[in-house]
């Protein structure tokens, strides 16, 4: 692994709830970065993206959020998210709900910064184009690739070409990953059971698969699964990519 540097103006967007409640995921996000040679900047004027309201049909009181989001990060050259729910929602999201609402300078400002935000691996694998990125994790380690990230992002696999050039890192594909882990935003708090009966299917392939950590580029999703497995007192660990690409623990060898 060699330092990468693009000369670009790069801001991480941490999205909501990881400043709320996983501040290592960012924190991991921008090691990582710097590592590589990528200066990070954060602006503190971010807020949400506004997914949540607009997910669940609040598309007034999302617009200010859309807004706001173009504000902040229009000045970038690139914006970096380890989350790829959000990266999804902003890539989609934000246009229909600025069409929508008929201003049509908030439109194009939205399409101008769109195509600018990246989850955390399309920006390590076709930004930068590295795959290593100097990261060492000496565990048995399986990916659950989350809905939005996969389906709404598009980020295919590169957080496993990612997980797999990791020294150390055992990787083991997760049985029917394609599934929903049940967390779906509000769908867990409105389902509750049928979302934990999701999480519990889940997390029994996990366990099939003996591995000792649970990686996803979600956090949202690993705490639903988390708790499962919490539960279960299964002994394994969740932990975002962001975290474990930023591993640096000594090789002993």
């Amino acid at each position: 692994m060699s330092a990468v540097s693009t000369g670009l103006r790069v801001a991480l967007f941490a999205a909501c709830y990881n400043d709320t409640m996983w501040p290592g995921t960012p924190i991991a996000t921008v090691k990582l970065l710097e590592r590589l040679g990528v200066k990070v900047e954060f602006p503190r004027r971010q807020t949400c993206c506004g997914q949540i309201f607009t997910n669940t049909g609040y598309a007034a009181e999302a617009l200010p959020l859309v807004r706001g989001f173009v504000e902040t990060f229009a000045a970038y050259d690139a914006v970096v998210a380890p989350t790829g729910s959000c990266v999804g929602a902003i890539r989609h999201q934000h246009h229909e709900l600025a069409a929508a609402s008929g201003d049509a300078e908030l439109t194009a400002a939205v399409d101008a910064v769109s195509p600018k935000v990246y989850d955390l691996s399309e920006y390590l694998v076709d930004v930068l184009g590295v795959t290593d990125v100097g990261a060492y994790f000496p565990h048995r380690v399986t990916f659950h690739p989350t809905c939005h990230s996969v389906r709404v992002a598009g980020v295919g696999d590169r957080p496993q070409q990612l997980l797999k050039a990791v020294r150390g890192l055992t990787f083991v594909d997760l049985p029917r990953q394609e599934e929903c882990c049940g967390f779906g935003g509000t769908f867990s708090v409105k389902n509750p059971d049928v979302s934990i009966a999701m999480a519990t299917d889940k997390v029994r392939h996990v366990r099939e698969t003996g591995a000792e950590v649970l990686v996803a580029g979600d956090n949202m999703c690993l705490m639903n699964m988390g708790s499962v497995l919490a539960r279960q007192r299964a002994g394994v660990r969740v932990m975002h990519l962001a975290e474990v690409l930023a591993s640096t623990e000594e090789d002993p060898a």
